[in-house]
């Protein structure tokens, strides 16, 4: 009997394809312009990027960690400051953190949808607390309006991690635009992906947005004076150019992965597996599709044998990473988020996977004797 084809985990390829003429196109014209850094497409890509997201404005940075990075310097986050936020939304947001001297302060996350649980903000807030940090995690919103409240009743500002959430609403609204400064990922997993490096920040307050000009591009104003301290951070022509093309196919995209997630969902519903929950509120963008199983060793055995392939997000919580022990992090601190890295995996979705695939991802799975369910 022949072999299953492989289905692989992530492929940009299929949808390269479509739109091949056209980032090709995009690409010439850049080479052809002579201008390969903050450029007349980056300016162009911040513009409708930032309609698409409906904020004031948007620039453009080498990356998502470091879009995190100069929005906490933006505001003012200093060495020893703390910020509130999740552990199980990868090491990026407290890398970020961690690189201007403040310190992640961690509350654990809703056992349903796995965003930050709102009702254990105050139990992080101390005299120090300056940030809330809310992750949209695999594609859809947390619940900023308490996260809002509570900041608002407390002054602290709020930086939002959309690296995962293009696509994704809250109440109607984009993600991004809720917080002091919305920051967004292009690495070429996301939902809106480069074919590199790339990161974005947006916000609706002017001074935040020249500020982050300045930081990205060492502090400089139009000019070669440096105003503030600054980086260099800046998202280059060619990614921006490839961007353009594929901002005007996202929403295209997202339904193709709400589609083969709406697959899933009618075809591992009543299973050993729970289903992570939709946000109340949110709109899902389905950048990962996440589902938690009682024995993922068996279920990874199964994948590799069907020649399957399957993402973990993530493995192990950052408060009990090696290179955060030092803030005093220990085992149960946070048992749903524990408990949720001990049982995650995510499944094959991405524009250009077919839906026989995902119903053979789905029928694979529920092959499976498991031996009990999730609590």
């Amino acid at each position: 009997m022949p072999h299953s084809p492989m289905i692989n985990y992530f492929d940009y390829i299929p949808g390269y394809l479509q739109i091949k003429d056209e980032i090709e196109k995009a690409i010439r014209r850049v080479i052809d312009s002579g201008q390969l850094i903050l450029g007349p497409e980056v300016r162009a890509f911040e513009r409708e990027f930032a309609a698409y997201t409906g904020v004031h404005g948007a620039v453009g940075v080498g990356s998502g960690t470091d879009a995190l990075v100069l929005a906490l310097q933006a505001l003012g986050i200093s060495p020893g400051d703390e910020i509130i936020t999740v552990a199980n939304g990868g090491v990026p947001p407290v890398a970020a953190i961690r690189a201007i001297g403040a310190v992640p302060r961690f509350v654990d996350v809703d056992p349903g949808t796995l965003l930050m649980d709102r009702t254990l903000l105050e139990t992080a807030l101390t005299d120090r607390t300056r940030c809330i940090l809310p992750v949209h995690l695999y594609g859809q919103p947390a619940p900023m309006y308490p996260i809002l409240e509570f900041a608002a009743a407390h002054k602290l500002r709020v930086v939002e991690d959309c690296a995962q959430a293009h696509g994704s609403f809250y109440d109607g609204r984009h993600v991004g635009g809720f917080g002091d400064i919305g920051c967004f990922s292009f690495y070429p997993t996301k939902n809106l992906g480069a074919f590199g490096d790339g990161g974005l920040c947006v916000t609706d307050d002017p001074a935040l947005e020249e500020h982050l000009r300045m930081l990205r591009f060492y502090g400089f104003r139009n000019d070669r004076h440096a105003h503030c301290d600054g980086i260099n951070s800046r998202l280059d022509e060619l990614q921006a150019a490839i961007l353009r093309v594929k901002l005007r196919h996202l929403s295209d995209a997202i339904e193709t992965r709400r589609e083969i997630a709406r697959t899933y969902r009618n075809s591992l519903a009543g299973s050993s597996f729970r289903l992570t929950g939709e946000a109340k509120d949110g709109t899902h963008a389905y950048h990962l599709f996440v589902i938690r199983t009682p024995d993922r060793t068996q279920a990874i055995d199964a994948l590799n044998r069907a020649a399957i392939g399957y993402g973990i997000h993530y493995p192990e919580p950052v408060h009990l990473m090696e290179a955060y022990r030092h803030l005093g992090g220990m085992q149960g601190d946070l048992p749903v988020t524990e408990a949720a890295c001990d049982s995650v995996i995510s499944l094959p979705i991405y524009p250009g996977l077919s839906l026989s695939d995902a119903r053979r991802v789905a029928d694979t799975l529920l092959s499976l004797a498991l031996r009990e369910s999730l609590p």
